[in-house]
């Protein structure tokens, strides 16, 4: 084959390889939609390695200028009830939407744990006065090693734990009041 002729090959694969590209994109973004109308899809579903296990022992600080305490492992296992372990950041767009279901749950009663994600502990604070504070105990996550182990994906992110420390749901993502009446509220009667 001469040169000129591979050479036309080569520039004709490179503008064919950008279009088999975006085919093949749209090939799967039109398969994800047509699973989520059928329900086979479930965009959430990226399940934790944690469920059914104990959840990762925790030494972290309390978040300074908040005035909460922190907590240790063994507030991970609360007798007499379940407890949410939430991760979360003031820069986080996502949080402002979910707090208030946060708010309304330690309203009810609900006892919930709190991680700061990656943040400074005088805009943590700030958050909290500004939106209220639903958390029991707040720890900062400064570096993130928490959220490696719990395998976090980003914020916010909620767990359940029983009463015996073990996780036994996780939310990725903003929880709302549908996420909270659907799915949550079921849980923590279950495991009260």
């Amino acid at each position: 084959m001469s040169e000129a002729r591979r050479s036309a090959l080569s520039r004709r694969a490179l503008v064919w390889a950008p279009l088999g590209l975006a085919a093949a994109g749209g090939l799967g973004f039109w398969a994800m939609l047509r699973g989520m109308r059928d329900g086979s899809y479930d965009p959430r579903g990226v399940p934790s390695a944690l469920i059914g296990k104990a959840a990762p022992a925790l030494s972290l600080p309390a978040v300074e200028g908040t005035g909460l305490p922190g907590f240790g492992p063994d507030a991970l296992a609360a007798p007499g009830g379940p407890v949410l372990v939430n991760f979360w950041a003031s820069w986080c767009v996502p949080c402002v939407v979910e707090h208030p279901q946060l708010v309304a749950l330690q309203r009810r009663g609900v006892r919930i744990l709190g991680i700061n994600y990656k943040d400074k502990p005088a805009d943590a604070a700030k958050f909290l006065t500004r939106y209220g504070n639903p958390f029991a105990a707040l720890v900062a996550d400064a570096d993130g090693r928490a959220g490696i182990e719990y395998g976090l994906y980003g914020v916010p992110e909620t767990y359940l734990l029983d009463g015996g420390g073990i996780v036994r749901w996780r939310w990725a993502g903003p929880m709302t009041p549908d996420t909270v009446s659907a799915e949550l509220d079921v849980l923590l009667r279950r495991h009260a």
